[in-house]
């Protein structure tokens, strides 16, 4: 496979890595290390840990050169919001 092409589509992506997140890497990260990101490797389970996904990926890559990675906000069900934030407007 050419470097950069991803294994799977977006759907499987996620699937896979929620599983291994929910399975694996939760129950070892979750606690203080809230708001920070995990790179999860989808193939090999490996995971590390990042205060932004660059950092969380580049750490990742330098252990498993060919991740497929899927991250997640830890504590938080996603890791960026489009948009802004609700406001309550009183006139």
């Amino acid at each position: 496979m050419p470097a950069g092409q991803a294994r799977y589509d977006a759907e499987e992506t996620a699937r896979r890595g929620d599983e291994i997140y929910a399975r694996v890497v939760r129950k070892q990260v979750e606690g203080e290390r809230r708001g920070r990101v995990v790179a999860i490797d989808i193939e090999t389970e490996a995971f590390e840990v990042g205060d932004n996904a660059i950092e969380a990926s580049d750490r990742l890559l330098r252990r498993v050169p060919d991740a497929d990675i899927w991250f997640v906000r830890i504590g938080h069900p996603v890791l960026h919001r489009i948009g802004g934030h609700n406001v309550s407007r009183k006139q």
